[in-house]
């Protein structure tokens, strides 16, 4: 069974899904994306879309900042993107990717008088960061933008080159992952994630006027924290200096899931191991996303309304 896209409003073999080389988004960043998480539960041989409509309604808000207009609503979407996934037949993790573009191929630096589409397309997808003993942050050079440059609560293609920045940067210099400040000298946050810090026993995370991406990862830690733990977040500037001396830290997004930050610039985070409250997050994260808590279930779309043995493993990409 082959692996399939939706583009041009139809399902087509992964393989046979192809846009032109002038096509607008790819030579200007005139696209939008996102990232959702399709998770495999064995015991129950189903698979499960994590927070999809939330996803969803994030795509379509960075639609309105590029003048993308699609004929989709979110529960379409929705259907749309679990139709995917039962016609790929995949048993396994996966890595869904949404994005809406500026399709016309024409050349011209310009949103308006261009056409717009929607693809998805579904891979394996491994591990994003090797988050087992935890990462090593240093502080990137290269500066987050300004919302009135280009708006980081979307998740605009062509902002993206800002983040590969400081990753290729973080990774060049033996680090896992960069974090990135405001023009103002703020904390923002990671290359792909958002950040927390454990500060007298409270979390802490940069707000959204710190030119963060708005991330649902973000919000469900943050909501798991309140309802389970009874631990409040802080949503406030976060200094520099408050990275080096935080009790613990993490890192939270879509790919990273939940990732134990131990070292930053060269500086132990505590004593340099895992934090409990990390832990404790990080095995409410995973029983949530994968089903098994069944008081969140409702962020969980299941795929499979037929038995799931007969979906078909899907070889893991490399």
């Amino acid at each position: 069974m082959p692996s399939y896209a939706f583009l041009k409003n139809k399902f087509v073999p992964l393989e046979e899904a192809k846009i032109g080389i002038l096509t607008h988004a790819l030579h200007y960043g005139t696209a939008c994306f996102e990232g959702i998480r399709g998770n495999w539960n064995t015991e129950e041989e189903q698979l499960y879309i994590f927070r999809c409509q939330e996803h969803y309604q994030r795509l379509l808000n960075s639609c309105k900042l590029l003048k993308i207009s699609l004929p989709h609503s979110v529960d379409k979407l929705c259907r749309l993107t679990a139709e995917l996934l039962q016609k790929s037949g995949y048993k396994e993790d996966v890595y869904i990717r949404p994005l809406a573009y500026k399709s016309s191929e024409a050349l011209g630096v310009r949103l308006h008088g261009l056409e717009d589409d929607l693809l998805i397309l579904v891979t394996t997808f491994g591990p994003y960061l090797d988050a087992r003993n935890g990462i090593k942050c240093c502080v990137s050079s290269w500066i987050r933008p300004d919302d009135n440059m280009i708006p980081p609560r979307g998740k605009i293609t062509g902002i993206y080159v800002n983040n590969a920045l400081a990753k290729t940067e973080a990774i060049e210099n033996g680090f896992h992952e960069g974090i990135m400040l405001t023009s103002d000298g703020y904390v923002s946050e990671g290359s792909g994630e958002n950040i927390f810090l454990v500060i007298d026993g409270r979390l802490v995370t940069p707000a959204t006027y710190d030119r963060i991406l708005i991330g649902i990862t973000r919000d469900t830690v943050m909501k798991l924290a309140k309802d389970e733990l009874g631990i409040e977040t802080i949503e406030r500037h976060v200094d520099r200096s408050e990275l080096y001396t935080a009790e613990e830290c993490f890192l939270t997004g879509t790919a990273a899931h939940i990732t134990p930050v131990v070292e930053i610039d060269h500086r132990k985070v505590a004593d340099g191991k895992i934090g409990k409250l990390t832990k404790r997050l990080q095995k409410l994260y995973f029983d949530v996303e994968f089903g098994r808590n069944k008081k969140y279930l409702h962020w969980c779309t299941p795929v499979y309304t037929r038995p799931a043995s007969s979906a078909k493993t899907r070889p893991r990409a490399r």
